[in-house]
């Protein structure tokens, strides 16, 4: 019985990429793009996100910082959630929007893209997080799930939108996961050349 379970969900979750993988596919070639002249124009790449989005916004700055697959120079990555002092110091009632915002303030500068992940796209910190990018100046890349939410409402023309449009929030996180390994192997490969 829970064998069955768990080959439907191996099922479920390779059904799913597909599902939104032709109309993402070409959005993550220009969000890779994007990056790379961020990246070549000397700019850092921010990235935050909540609960197990915030982990993958750990594991993709991890991956810029130190590798994804094979050994590279060190890329500009900042996981706006990694300082637990400062983290903790504003998750206050009065100052939770304020989490990804005030570092995006201190931090964020013109020419540098915030990557933001959040599967229902309503977090309050998220959104103060977009707007104040772009406040900033800053481009924004949105992993979005579901329809976007209020995020995908502040994109602007020269943002980028990686929506997985799905009801699962677990294959949201996958899609997204996949996602950022794309956007990992084709930094790789046009800026190292590496196959």
């Amino acid at each position: 019985m829970s064998s069955q379970r768990t080959y439907e969900m191996f099922q479920a979750s390779i059904e799913a990429k597909m599902n939104v993988g032709e109309v993402l596919i070409p959005r993550i070639e220009e969000a890779a793009d994007a990056l790379v002249q961020t990246l070549l124009h000397e700019g850092k790449i921010l990235v935050c996100g909540n609960g197990p989005s915030s982990a993958l916004a750990q594991m993709f700055s991890a991956a810029l910082i130190d590798r994804y697959e094979k050994e590279r120079p060190s890329l500009p990555a900042i996981w706006l959630g990694s300082n637990m002092a400062s983290y903790t110091a504003m998750v206050t009632p009065a100052h939770y929007n304020e989490v990804y915002a005030k570092p995006i303030r201190g931090l964020g500068q013109e020419g540098d893209t915030l990557v933001v992940i959040t599967s229902s796209g309503n977090a309050s910190n998220l959104i103060q997080a977009v707007t104040t990018a772009h406040e900033r100046g800053l481009n924004v890349i949105a992993l979005t799930g579901r329809d976007g939410g209020d995020v995908s409402s502040l994109l602007d023309n020269h943002d980028i939108e990686l929506r997985a449009d799905i009801d699962s929030r677990g294959r949201i996180h996958e899609i997204h996961l996949l996602s950022l390994y794309c956007l990992c192997d084709l930094i790789d490969h046009n800026l190292f050349g590496m196959e």
